[in-house]
């Protein structure tokens, strides 16, 4: 379930006389992840004398697998709605089939195998998520047609906002390009950034697909200001929320924490009772409480019998939209490693971080390079050995901490990335390519992996499929991960919820589910599998959640990594799961803690609560040693001595608090 974006081509349109009150339109977008161009929308129009039909066709092939949908849109001359239908795929893991008729103020409707109909409340559209762009653009021609309403509802459910946001002047062959910007929240989760024409054409629609992966869509002619575009959709993402939270540029606040009880993951254990002293971002004190002279003009923040804890780390982060930036800090996330963006767009995300005008945890980026085919990934490929070493260095000079290899790099390339890699000092992480083991992948050098499948997929396997763990076969490949040093980033989570039954109540696995905003409620409750299937399956699950416990016994290092999953949230799942699994709270959120912050050799700046270390914590009101499902109760978070109010931050990316 991964991560990337759209480009949408809008071809000027062909007007052909059919009949006398009949013409016809045509158009196309083109569709990127990671700035590649990966499939088409194309529409025609056929003009009538009360009515407006777009017969759409959008398609797109996401490593290796097609994404095909059709959809009918009819409007009144006038931009009304009539009619509405799509069915086909979103994603490679979801479908949608919706059919909508208007008439006499009443909405008939129907999605899958339900139906009902409603009243039609005032400026309703119908709009089937994220695609097809030709839907978003008449969405915004509508809104504009009725005087820009502050909202609009949704059929068949759900309610967005628009909003103007500024103008934009880019430069193109020598022209300058003025471009109206626009912001659409509600359609999918946080906000898609839209660039149009005068006329309300769209240029550039940046949004997130059914896997939450970005989506670029780009109107063909203006395609290479893609780049500038990714890059300006970051910035402005960030600042839409930085702008509401006063930043202390300087972290020259003093704050003071009163009486909390202190978890203690370097040495185990609760030290009872300390007053912790923040200054110029960093712990300048931990001392048995009231025992520190506070200075003048301290933030003070009274925790008697409440527990502070490292900020927490995600090591398998996508950082697809600014509105993770506030979720993850909101959960008490205040690092992630972002295994593979889009080159312009994490750079950017991250430099709005750092330079605070974006609102977000502290980013370590993993350059993704992939390989030649069409099951590959994103524009950084490497098909030789002097391409493996050019993007190795592209990312090592732009600030990259380590490296990502994905699925279709050929295993003499593996090799070659790992080497100069290493000659540079970064490490690498990733999938183990195709046609490689894990044992080929480690030799070849790779540092970590990430997933559980790749170890999995090693072990001896019952009839079940679960782990036969007293096979020689699978203890050679524990044996192997232990002498190689080899970092495992598991990602459970994303195994459960890809595993679950259609049927079973997702909010045992995410409690705070109908907190969620709205899009992502639909997304979720539609992942999963058949019951039948799930059954079938439950045996594999419980193999790769378990052998996160064997890989701990025996020595193998696991840090926490979620690969998206419930924003903010699945870091918290991911930690339940390896308690279910067999660990410790503590020896949990340590795989969340000081373990990776070793594994980045930042230990000596972050992962514990010291003297001298970054001012990077979260304020508990239950204990996690005692129940590991009180790690979600965060009432106050510090980022580099920066103080957030969890439920501020849920609510200004849409969850309700």
């Amino acid at each position: 379930m991964k991560k990337y974006l759209l480009s949408l081509v809008l071809t000027p349109g062909v007007c052909t006389v059919m009949a006398q009150n009949t013409a016809t339109d045509s158009g196309s977008f083109f569709l990127h992840k990671f700035a590649q161009n990966i499939g088409r929308e194309s529409y025609t129009v056929t003009k009538q004398a009360n009515t407006v039909r777009y017969d759409i066709d959008f398609r797109f092939v996401d490593r290796g697998q097609a994404v095909p949908l059709k959809a009918q849109m009819v409007t009144s001359t006038s931009l009304d709605p009539v009619s509405f239908f799509i069915k086909g795929s979103t994603s490679r893991f979801s479908t949608i089939n919706d059919t909508i008729h208007i008439a006499n103020k009443q909405a008939n409707i129907r999605v899958d195998d339900s139906a009902w109909q409603e009243s039609l409340k005032p400026f309703a559209f119908p709009v089937g998520g994220y695609s097809p762009g030709t839907v978003q653009m008449l969405l915004l021609q509508y809104w504009k047609k009725n005087k820009e309403p502050k909202s609009i509802p949704l059929l068949p459910t759900g309610e967005v906002k628009i909003s103007r946001q500024g103008k934009d002047t880019l430069s193109f062959r020598g022209q300058k390009i003025p471009l109206e910007r626009y912001v659409i929240s509600g359609l999918v989760w946080g906000n898609e950034i839209i660039w149009t024409d005068k006329d309300l054409h769209l240029v550039c629609l940046i949004t997130n697909d059914a896997e939450g992966d970005k989506l670029e869509m780009m109107q063909e002619q203006y395609e290479t200001l893609l780049p500038d575009l990714l890059t300006r959709a970051a910035q402005y993402g960030m600042e839409l929320f930085s702008s509401s939270v006063k930043m202390n540029a300087a972290n020259k606040g003093v704050l003071a924490i009163i009486g909390v009880n202190v978890i203690d993951v370097d040495g185990g254990g609760t030290i009872p009772n300390q007053d912790i002293l923040v200054e110029n971002g960093l712990i300048k004190q931990i001392r048995a409480s009231g025992t520190i002279r506070i200075p003048a003009n301290t933030t003070i923040i009274r925790a008697k019998g409440k527990f502070v804890v490292p900020g927490l780390w995600d090591m398998h982060s996508h950082f697809e939209q600014a509105e993770w930036g506030p979720a993850y800090l909101a959960a008490g996330v205040t690092t992630v490693r972002d295994c593979g963006n889009e080159f312009g767009y994490i750079n950017a995300i991250k430099a709005a971080i750092d330079g605070h005008k974006g609102i977000g945890p502290e980013i370590l980026k993993a350059g993704i390079i992939d390989g030649p085919g069409s099951r590959g990934l994103g524009i950084v490929r490497a098909a030789t050995k002097e391409e493996a070493i050019q993007d190795v260095q592209l990312y090592k000079n732009n600030g990259f901490a380590q490296i990502k290899i994905y699925s279709s790099v050929k295993p003499p390339i593996v090799k070659a990335i790992c080497d100069e890699a290493h000659r540079l000092g970064l490490t690498v992480t990733g999938h183990i390519p195709s046609g490689m083991t894990i044992q080929q992948g480690v030799d070849s050098g790779m540092d970590g992996v990430n997933h559980i499948q790749y170890v999995y997929a090693a072990m001896k396997k019952n009839k079940d499929q679960s782990v036969n763990m007293n096979d020689s076969m699978s203890m050679a490949t524990l044996n192997f991960l232990k002498e190689h040093n080899t970092v495992i980033d598991a990602t459970v989570g994303v195994f459960e919820l890809a595993f679950r039954s259609l049927k079973d109540d997702i909010t045992v696995m995410e409690p705070a589910f109908y907190s969620l905003p709205l899009p992502l409620q639909v997304l979720f409750k539609n992942t999963g599998m058949p019951e039948a299937q799930a059954k079938v399956y439950k045996p594999v699950y419980e193999a790769m959640r378990n052998l996160v416990k064997t890989l701990y016994d025996k020595g193998i290092i696991v840090v926490a990594g979620t690969d998206m999953g419930f924003p903010g949230y699945s870091v918290d799942r991911e930690l339940e799961l390896y308690v279910e699994a067999g660990l410790t709270p503590l020896q949990a959120i340590q795989s969340a803690t000081i373990v990776p912050a070793r594994v980045m050799k930042m230990d000596q700046q972050t992962g514990s609560l010291k003297e001298g270390k970054r001012a990077d914590l979260i304020i508990i009101d239950s204990d996690p040693l005692q129940q590991i499902r009180n790690i979600r109760q965060v009432s106050m978070v510090v980022k580099d001595g920066q103080l957030y109010d969890p439920v501020g931050l849920h609510r200004m990316v849409g969850f309700v608090k």
